[in-house]
């Protein structure tokens, strides 16, 4: 077993840090235990920010992962509304911003800095109608703007942007969304799945602009009303939001001398180059399947944090193998993927029993690697089950409308 008493300092108080504190508790630690945030809430999940809690439906407190109170019932202390700000790797102690501390001394430092919503160069969401969603105070700020009858444009066709245009939508708001690539989902499903969305919007209301990206804002520096689109169209608009991915916050690794690209790379125990320092969550690019991979994701982040807990503890040197997985909900689709699809080189739909129930299975060569299921939660259960097991049905077998796919 490892030192149970070690010091530990996680930078960053999302689902990664809180997964990883309390996962120290249980296998044992005794040491102490730092979560250090610049947000002044505790750890709480992100997902029903452009959902739920964005349109009032749900209290503030049920984002909290865990009641304050639980963390000092652990032992975990809270630094809230403070910020590391450089790692000294050879005296190991972090500098904090903050009242009250001034610096802080480790003997395990995870890294979970998460990302930044990604903005084109020169634009500010300190503009009265320009939005990011990326926190509470994100989605505090853009609820006030909700108004039915306005007009909302949305820049980015990824899930988040589908997830808002779906929100804005059920409020009777106007909805314009405009992907600068050829099409919605580009980097992350296949056309199938894309075009599955497509309809789904569009009969919703929404008008979905793709191969077009904004060129230039236009009007009141502190509230522009008319986006340039790259194609020369016109958009207006009474408020706007970006959800164009993130940036990893790999800043402070990168003062630190630890290797970083796109992320903060780490091994497979989730170790960086310096045995003393890991990362996890959104920020922490890590092997998988061959490549490099970030994965953005709930699931990831818990399970990177617990691993590493794990690894603090036991010593296992066990490596990181998760089975990937997501899920989205617009208008009343529920979307779960199993599996990441990258280098897929067939896709195969399979329909279900009700109208809009639909499989895609992602193929590269002969292997099954993924699944989207939309309003399918028997096919996301198998995929996932497939996958972990490594017991992979053909393209064969789940074409056959006669398989059976519960035995298999």
């Amino acid at each position: 077993m490892g030192n149970i008493d070690i010091s530990v300092v996680v930078a960053g108080a999302g689902q990664a840090a809180a997964s990883l504190a309390f996962r120290l508790r249980e296998n044992g630690h005794r040491g102490p235990i730092h979560l250090v945030g610049r947000e002044a809430w505790p750890p709480y999940q992100r997902p029903p920010l452009s959902k739920k809690y964005l349109v009032g439906e749900l209290e503030r407190e049920r984002l909290f992962l865990k009641a304050r109170e639980l963390y000092a019932a652990h032992d975990i202390r809270l630094l809230l509304g403070h910020e590391v700000t450089r790692i000294d790797r050879a005296t190991g102690t972090v500098a904090i911003t903050g009242p009250d501390v001034s610096g802080l001394r480790y003997d395990a430092l995870v890294i979970a800095t998460g990302g930044t919503p990604r903005l084109p160069a020169g634009t500010s969401v300190s503009s009265g109608n320009i939005f990011t969603l990326r926190g509470i105070d994100d989605a505090d700020r853009m609820r006030d703007a909700l108004v039915p009858g306005r007009r909302l444009l949305v820049i980015g066709g990824g899930y988040v942007g589908l997830e808002l245009a779906a929100v804005a939508r059920k409020r009777g708001l106007e909805v314009v969304l405009v992907e600068q690539a050829e099409r919605i989902l580009f980097r992350v499903a296949c056309a199938a799945t894309a075009d599955y969305f497509r309809a789904l919007h569009r009969d919703h209301g929404v008008e979905i602009i793709e191969g077009a990206g904004v060129a230039a804002l236009e009007g009141a520096a502190d509230r522009p009303a008319v986006a340039m689109l790259t194609d020369g169209r016109r958009i207006a608009f009474d408020f706007a939001v970006f959800g164009i991915g993130i940036v990893a916050n790999d800043g402070l690794a990168r003062e630190a001398g630890l290797a970083c690209d796109g992320g903060v790379l780490i091994d497979a125990t989730g170790r960086t180059e310096d045995p003393a320092i890991f990362a996890a969550g959104d920020c922490a690019r890590f092997p998988f399947d061959g490549q490099m991979v970030r994965l953005e994701s709930v699931p990831n982040a818990v399970a990177q944090g617990e691993h590493i807990a794990d690894e603090l503890v036991h010593r296992t040197s066990r490596p990181y193998a998760p089975l990937p997985w997501f899920w989205s909900d617009q208008y009343d689709c529920k979307l779960q993927i199993a599996g990441l699809n990258m280098g897929h080189t067939a896709v195969l739909r399979r329909d279900g029993t009700k109208p809009g129930m639909r499989a895609h299975w992602y193929f590269r060569g002969d292997d099954l690697i993924a699944c989207d299921t939309m309003n399918d939660p028997r096919s996301f259960m198998l995929a996932k089950r497939w996958l972990a097991n490594m017991k992979l049905p053909t393209a064969e077998m789940l074409a056959d409308p006669a398989f059976n796919a519960a035995a298999f």
